[in-house]
């Protein structure tokens, strides 16, 4: 396979400020601040006139797949930075009335499908999580964030062992970044 000189670039958004610092991306904007450290061999990244450019000579597969996935964390930096990410849960107790609380930093299920011993999971910093009723809200500035503390509050109820369809209980993603993924609720 033949290599070519590969070069992107990607308009910064109104607002959000970026920053490259050899290995390091710095992006600020009004929700807050996001700094990530790459790796980019041979990839050369620089800020001019409100645009971040990419730039590769000879570039081969890996140098492509390299330059495109640090674009995505890029935009989804900036995203981030501008407007935050949203994450919603549905807590569902149909068996045994569960109760969902935070305390310092700590998500806590009591009587999940009748048990004595209480569930816990320490979630990660930088996200806030609020708790109404039967509807979880996670958000954060950095989606990664976001979504794995989404997921490790729904891990919290995995149920094994159990007919999925008798025993509905849990907890639940509902919608992600502004999309519903689940067409009951």
């Amino acid at each position: 396979m033949a290599k070519v000189d590969i070069t992107d670039n990607i308009s910064i958004l109104e607002g959000v400020e970026v920053i490259i610092d050899k290995n390091i991306i710095k992006v600020k904007g009004p929700k807050g601040e996001l700094s990530r450290k790459i790796f980019t061999p041979g990839i050369k990244i620089e800020v001019k006139d409100r645009e971040v450019l990419f730039s590769v000579k000879n570039a081969a597969k890996k140098e492509k797949m390299i330059m495109k996935t640090t674009e995505s964390h890029l935009k989804n930096m900036m995203k981030g930075s501008l407007d935050g990410y949203e994450y919603n849960l549905k807590i569902c107790s149909g068996h045994f009335p569960m109760t969902v609380s935070l305390e310092n930093g700590v998500v806590i299920v009591k009587n999940f499908l009748g048990e004595s011993v209480p569930r816990k999971k320490k979630m990660m910093e930088g996200t806030d999580i609020e708790i109404k009723g039967n509807d979880i809200k996670v958000t954060s500035v950095d989606k990664e964030k976001a979504g794995q503390v989404a997921a490790s509050i729904e891990s919290l109820t995995r149920i094994t062992n159990k007919d999925r369809r008798r025993f509905q209980d849990g907890i639940f993603i509902i919608s992600k970044a502004g999309k519903k993924i689940w067409k009951y609720y």
